[in-house]
């Protein structure tokens, strides 16, 4: 079996597998470059070409996991926002204000996982709350500080949904 049959039987398949891990299209194409380098160099390997697909699947999954790792190596949580302009919310003149204003419940929530740092499920069950009854409490709660900040504070949402640009707000000048 020749690296190009691989290819053009599993080629597809793979991106879109590999695109489903990162999210990323750029991303995806260079870790299906990666993978496929790493396919040509050790095809001749290959014992049992029955198994090339599982094959194929465990070098793409390593690639991925690399990428990751490597991800995580380059940036930390603190640098992860201003690496992509992403706005660091807990920075902003409302932030505490825009908590407080939660409804009880929410702002609980909110203060566990986020502030003190709690996983998700320890606040479920100190709360005594289902796990899917906290998430969703997130994302309400997430929905709602968006909306605040967008409102009060000028900042806009880019293409991820994320909230970004300067402070501007009326109430803080």
């Amino acid at each position: 079996m020749q690296t190009q049959e691989v290819y053009q039987t599993y080629g597809n398949m793979l991106y879109f597998f590999i695109l489903k891990k990162v999210k990323d299209k750029e991303v995806a194409n260079d870790i299906l470059q990666n993978s496929f380098l790493k396919i040509h160099k050790n095809l001749p390997q290959l014992k049992d070409a029955q198994k090339v697909r599982a094959w194929v699947y465990q070098i793409a999954r390593n690639e991925v996991a690399n990428y990751f790792d490597k991800e995580a190596h380059y940036a930390s949580p603190n640098d992860i926002g201003v690496q992509t302009n992403e706005t660091n919310m807990s920075n902003c003149c409302c932030f505490d204000r825009f908590i407080d204003e939660l409804p009880k419940s929410h702002k609980e929530v909110i203060q566990l996982v986020y502030v003190k740092g709690e996983k998700q499920h320890q606040v479920a069950k100190s709360l005594g709350l289902s796990l899917p009854n906290v998430k969703a409490i997130i994302r309400k709660s997430k929905a709602l500080l968006k909306e605040q900040f967008i409102t009060c504070c000028n900042y806009t949402l880019n293409s991820k949904g994320k909230l970004v640009g300067e402070v501007d707000c009326a109430h803080c000048e």
